[in-house]
């Protein structure tokens, strides 16, 4: 199949990439290049054969090139983790951006869209297990748009396939997100902040790559909504622990109170965002400490045939390979 991915110097979106050619598919790519890890991700994909057209979600002419003659529309790109962005820029792209992908995509005759979604739609912790139906409150503005795309998706459902994927932490080689963790374990400087038992269920990029594949060919999955996860469910500090393993390191039993650092983020926020500065500390970095989350697989399962095969500890072993083969450790 010709396949497009969005958001393709991001971390899942390149990875997506390269699986894609190894399972013999053709691929077109999208991607904007702010950072020096994305600018890493695209000499990867480069020096994979693979060329990145740099550009935008409100490029609507790019946007109809690059999705003219394609199967399947995976759509990656979002503003996440821009803490100094004010909020139009995230309706701008995780919404608007959306819509003009879609609209590109229907006038293609693209025969799938799979819409990249996130656990952030839910907010900031539950009761009890997650799964699709569970009530949606998200508490940012990340969440808030990532949800509002959602109802757009969806209500293109009569013009083009789709199918939504809610997309768990993910981790493996590329993330730059967990790669302040593995410095700080590496380098001693970690701590827990408040009292490490929240739950998180990382899915490593590999088999979130096989569950994206699916939702993009099964045909149960049209009009759904799948939540994929990791099978393991860790608390902060069984996942520190695992790394410090991995790296030869320990974590100090000591641990600060989270309510400081959380007022320490909001007074940043406060401060910083207005000026267009990204602020070193904010609130959904400390997030880490605090979401907590316990995620069912039943319906990705049921309808996918689904099913996370990689340990944590196998995943952050190809993490910290990654990390030191490209001199980050």
């Amino acid at each position: 199949m010709k396949l497009a991915v969005t958001g393709a110097t991001g971390f899942i979106g390149s990875r997506l990439a390269v699986k894609s050619v190894e399972q013999g598919h053709s691929v077109v790519l999208l991607g904007k290049v702010n950072t020096p890890l994305e600018e890493q991700r695209r000499r990867d994909l480069h020096d994979q054969g693979l060329t990145v057209i740099e550009a935008g979600l409100d490029e609507t002419e790019k946007i109809a090139q690059l999705v003219q003659g394609c199967d399947v529309v995976f759509h990656l790109a979002a503003a996440q983790h821009e803490a100094s962005a004010p909020d139009q820029r995230f309706w701008d792209v995780n919404v608007h951006g959306t819509r003009n992908m879609l609209d590109a995509s229907v006038s293609a005759g693209v025969q799938r869209f799979v819409h990249g979604s996130t656990i952030g739609v839910y907010g900031a912790t539950s009761e009890g297990e997650i799964d699709e139906e569970s009530p949606l409150r998200p508490d940012n503005i990340y969440g808030v748009t990532k949800r509002a795309g959602e109802e757009l998706v969806l209500s293109y459902g009569g013009k083009i396939p789709v199918v939504i994927v809610r997309i768990s932490e993910t981790y493996g080689p590329g993330d730059g997100r967990l790669l302040k963790l593995f410095r700080g374990i590496d380098r001693r400087a970690f701590f827990i902040i408040g009292r490490g038992d929240n739950k998180h269920q990382l899915i490593y990029v590999d088999d979130l790559v096989d569950g994206l594949h699916r939702a993009s060919q099964e045909p149960q999955a049209v009009g759904e909504i799948l939540v994929l996860a990791g099978g393991e469910v860790l608390t902060t500090r069984e996942m520190a622990d695992t790394i410090a393993q991995a790296m030869d390191r320990r974590i100090p039993h000591f641990r600060a109170p989270l309510w400081p650092f959380l007022g320490f983020a909001v007074i940043m926020e406060k401060t910083l965002r207005p000026l267009g500065i990204q602020p070193p500390l904010h609130r959904r970095r400390m997030d880490f400490f605090r979401k907590s989350f316990l995620i069912s697989q039943t319906k990705a399962t049921e309808l996918l045939g689904f099913k996370a095969h990689t340990s944590f500890a196998q995943g952050v072993a190809e993490t910290l390979r990654w990390y030191k083969s490209h001199g980050y450790l």
